[in-house]
């Protein structure tokens, strides 16, 4: 079985939560030895993605996430992997961090789509994932087209109140008004592209299709480690 290493902190729940998705989805486990090891640098100092890519008063994010890929690959993992859609931004620089291969949950969840036969895809994300375009390429490749809120701060107010640790309860209302919206657009399926809004989606309208690139990351996570 080979050791995972996690790029975590961003945020700590949602890191915690990918613990459990990957623990999840072993439900043939029968002994301890028989679940997926991670090495998890759960970090929440990493300088906030928000600040530098949206309001460009932030710290540079670049040297803490290619110091934490250096540090998992001394601790002996065989590949990276990083809950957070918006640091993917970074991607290039931790891949030339390291020697060890990173889990691309961009191109995991563009794969999943494409294959489930998605095509207008409603995107719950971060509104840096728009602004540097971190999901443009994967999408193109694979014949998948964007639909964005007319106003996507307000979806940022969600992310920063799940960070501030409001409950379920407060937020999750607005995400299931905000989905609506993009369902309203024409959006043939959701696509949950922030960690933060991983936590929330019970609280998608009912019925719709969708997809958390977590669970697109953590499926990854086990059939890697177990390859």
């Amino acid at each position: 079985m080979k050791t995972i290493g996690i790029l975590g902190g961003m945020g700590p729940e949602a890191t915690i939560l990918l613990m459990q998705k990957v623990f999840d989805a072993v439900p043939d486990a029968r002994d301890d030895a028989d679940h997926i090891p991670m090495i998890v640098h759960q970090n929440p100092q990493v300088p906030s993605r928000i600040k530098a890519l949206i309001e460009g008063t932030g710290e540079d994010p670049a040297p803490v996430l290619a110091h934490m890929a250096q540090d998992l690959e001394k601790a002996g993992v065989s590949a990276l992997a990083m809950p957070c859609n918006t640091a993917h931004h970074y991607a290039p620089i931790i891949e030339a961090a390291s020697s060890q291969p990173l889990l691309n949950m961009l191109d995991l969840t563009a794969n999943h789509l494409a294959q489930s036969g998605a095509r207008k895809i409603g995107m719950l994300a971060s509104p840096a994932t728009r602004l540097t375009g971190v999901f443009d390429a994967p999408f193109s490749e694979r014949g998948l087209r964007q639909l964005t809120l007319p106003n996507d701060d307000e979806l940022l107010q969600v992310i920063r109140a799940v960070k501030a640790g409001k409950p379920a309860a407060e937020t999750g209302p607005e995400l299931s008004r905000l989905a609506q919206v993009l369902l309203d657009q024409g959006a043939d399926h959701l696509l949950v592209a922030c960690t933060e809004l991983s936590l929330l989606t019970s609280h998608l309208p009912s019925p719709t299709t969708w997809t958390d690139s977590l669970d697109c990351l953590a499926s990854a996570i086990v059939s890697f480690a177990r390859s």
